[in-house]
């Protein structure tokens, strides 16, 4: 990718030159080129060099690092300055769950995140916005005839990948952001669940709105994902995604392990003394029960009367 590149500057095809062996090149990363790179039909360059990555975001297929699928690391994207979580606010009902799932890949791969909630002429934010309160999270509140000023500056500037179940109207906005991007989208079953339009990630770059200075940003267009998994985030790092609990651990014992069968955790007095709310707690013990093999992180997990827990 060029995040300096303009408007006009050709695209290049490239493929990557045998010397790199097995390293991956994957959306996001900066490289270097050699041999044509006019952008004329026909015309190939090789890539000979691949940047060092100031920012890695990753998932794996689950959590459990006991498993295959835990274990295979999966990047999505490279060099991203901001992950906008994309989740609708009705159909698909929002999930908390796979929220906070994003939450702690982004500040684990040190990127900032970005709530943007679409379909905003369907239900309010106020249950989704309440539960994140304590967090001071960053948000944006989309309907189909909005204005898209107050996103657009929280993406100028930036490289941006955007991730979110099928169905909750990212590709829709892709393409309002970018006309151009033609990116596939679809409509939401009766159960609730949309359908994978976009099979592979792309970086887009903004175009330059007029009255405005400056690199509008690029964005990056993930698949739609049915999971997160963090495997490879540890158990520490896990918990740093839940900045309303940390301040609790400091009167935890030694070697705590913050699960519900820790009679000592501080986490359960934090939260029945109103310092946060509980079922952020109950989100991060259910990570950190999926860590050790149960649970499943590809199906939602639903509390009683709790429309907002699902994963």
């Amino acid at each position: 990718m060029f995040p300096d590149a303009g408007p006009d500057d050709p695209t290049v095809t490239a493929m990557r030159a045998r010397e790199l062996g097995r390293k991956s090149v994957v959306v996001g990363d900066r490289v270097s080129l050699v041999g044509d790179t006019s952008g004329a039909s026909g015309a190939l360059a090789r890539i000979v060099r691949i940047a060092e990555r100031r920012s890695v975001l990753r998932r794996t297929a689950e959590d459990d690092a006991t498993t295959a699928e835990g274990r295979l690391e999966r990047v999505v994207v490279a060099n991203a300055d901001q992950l906008v979580i994309v989740s609708a606010l009705a159909d698909p009902p929002p999930r908390t769950g796979f929220i906070d799932r994003c939450l702690v890949a982004a500040y684990d791969a040190d990127i900032e995140p970005l709530l943007c909630l679409t379909k905003a002429d369907l239900a309010g934010p106020e249950a989704v916005l309440g539960y994140y309160t304590e967090l001071e999270l960053p948000y944006v509140l989309i309907r189909p005839d909005s204005d898209l000023a107050a996103l657009r500056a929280l993406l100028a500037g930036r490289v941006s990948v955007m991730v979110g179940h099928s169905g909750v109207g990212k590709s829709t906005l892709v393409n309002r952001l970018v006309p151009e991007a033609g990116r596939a989208v679809g409509t939401v079953s009766a159960i609730g669940r949309g359908r994978h339009t976009s099979t592979s990630a792309v970086a887009l770059r903004l175009p330059p709105q007029p009255n405005a200075d400056g690199d509008p940003g690029w964005i990056i267009d993930t698949p739609g994902v049915r999971s997160f998994g963090l495997a490879h985030v540890s158990a520490e790092s896990l918990l740093h995604g839940f900045p309303d609990l940390v301040e609790a651990t400091v009167d935890c014992p030694a070697n705590c392990q913050h699960t519900a069968e820790e009679a000592d955790c501080a986490l359960d007095a934090w939260v029945a003394g109103g310092k946060a709310d509980p079922r952020r707690l109950a989100s991060y013990r259910r990570l950190l029960a999926s860590r050790s093999g149960e649970g499943d992180p590809r199906e939602p997990e639903r509390n009683p009367g709790d429309p907002l827990a699902g994963s």
